[in-house]
């Protein structure tokens, strides 16, 4: 990238929208397959490209579906998961540096969130079933967000 601000240009080449949890995403793959589930009828799989700035965070969601995060480019991303519960959460560093991931997965209806550790982070998201926003919750949502900020107060700004 020759742009001086890389995270716009990715934004552009790849046609990204702003997702409703945070950050910039478009899909890049939905599976013609279609499986049944406890959700119902979802494709097979479905892939986004997905992108975080600086101070963009995702906001604490979950999906209905296991889901795999690739990291692509730019700075490395700190991906939070913790349980149906909030009785934990754990630390995931996305990133091509010795000390990070390149994959990490978050099972079905376990909460999540992200941020870049730097100017952007571009990563890929694989679900499977596929995603479908009728399985997406916003924790800031959810009775559960009075136990994070009780539980887990640190991590409460993504909400």
């Amino acid at each position: 990238m020759t742009s001086a601000d890389p995270a716009a240009a990715l934004i552009a080449r790849f046609e990204l929208a702003p997702h409703p949890e945070g950050g910039w995403y478009r899909r890049l793959y939905c599976s013609p397959n279609e499986v049944t589930g406890q959700h119902g009828r979802r494709p097979a799989v479905t892939t986004i490209v997905y992108l975080l700035r600086a101070n963009e965070p995702s906001r604490w969601h979950r999906v209905g579906a296991d889901e795999i995060w690739h990291f692509y480019e730019g700075a490395p991303l700190t991906l939070l998961h913790a349980d149906p519960e909030l009785a934990r959460i754990d630390e995931t560093l996305l990133g091509s540096t010795a000390d990070a991931s390149r994959v990490a997965a978050v099972p079905a209806g376990h909460w999540q969130a992200a941020r870049s550790r730097g100017a952007y982070s571009l990563v890929g998201c694989t679900v499977a079933p596929g995603f479908d926003f009728a399985d997406f919750t916003l924790l800031a949502d959810d009775p559960l967000a009075g136990r994070l900020r009780t539980r887990h107060p640190a991590h409460a700004a993504l909400l």
